[in-house]
């Protein structure tokens, strides 16, 4: 078994959490400004109202970090600074700096409040590092956006880290500007997942397996 398979089968708990939190719906949704009529919304945020759930999921990611690090992952590089997606990456950031002990930065991007002229809070130098961290990840285009402002500050991004992946082609999309996506599960895992323990049955599986492959062929196409 590969082993981001194997990683994924491991984190099936974020699944379960996910749906006692009622954080995963079906109906008719639209996300963002591509993403329209999509048959499953997922919030990861609302893990922020179980706080044992919030720590265990920054312990993964911190976790998946090292690994990749541990296996000389040529797609993962070090980092000295880390930055949350506004918004709900900012959540996990702020977790993640805290209970990691490494500084964080925040981006004024289109979806975050701007204070005077600054495009970047904290304190850095150039050529630093960022990892970047989201709850989830779509079409790509807010993390491109983040890396973009960091960038242009000097700052160096290579790697991403996002609990949920919804497979719509945003890691095909973020290779092309050079940045390395990880993600802790996938929503084919956990469509896959809810299938398997009746949560769902086969024709609504179907039908949102079938949209997230027509969604990733359009942006890797």
């Amino acid at each position: 078994m590969p082993q981001n398979a194997t990683n994924e089968a491991e984190n099936l708990w974020l699944a379960r959490a996910l749906w006692d939190l009622g954080a995963v719906r079906f109906g008719d949704f639209t996300l963002g400004r591509s993403t329209v009529h999509s048959p499953v919304y997922v919030n990861p945020r609302r893990i922020i109202s179980r706080p044992a759930v919030l720590r265990r999921a920054v312990r993964v990611m911190a976790g998946e970090i090292a690994a990749d690090a541990g296996r000389l992952n040529p797609h993962f590089q070090p980092y000295q600074r880390v930055s949350g997606v506004p918004i709900g990456g900012l959540l996990l950031a702020t977790v993640f700096s805290l209970t990691n002990r490494v500084p964080m930065l925040y981006a004024h991007t289109s979806a975050a409040p701007r204070s005077g002229n600054h495009a970047i809070e904290g304190s850095y130098e150039p050529d630093e590092r960022v990892l970047l961290i989201d709850d989830l990840i779509t079409s790509g285009g807010s993390v491109e956006e983040t890396a973009s402002i960091l960038r242009n500050e000097g700052l160096d991004v290579r790697n991403a880290i996002v609990l949920i992946d919804r497979g719509e082609g945003a890691a095909a999309r973020l290779r092309r500007i050079g940045v390395g996506l990880t993600s802790i599960l996938t929503l084919v895992t956990m469509l896959n997942y809810y299938l398997s323990t009746g949560r769902i049955d086969e024709h609504l599986y179907r039908k949102c397996s079938e949209y997230i492959e027509a969604k990733r062929s359009e942006v890797e196409s």
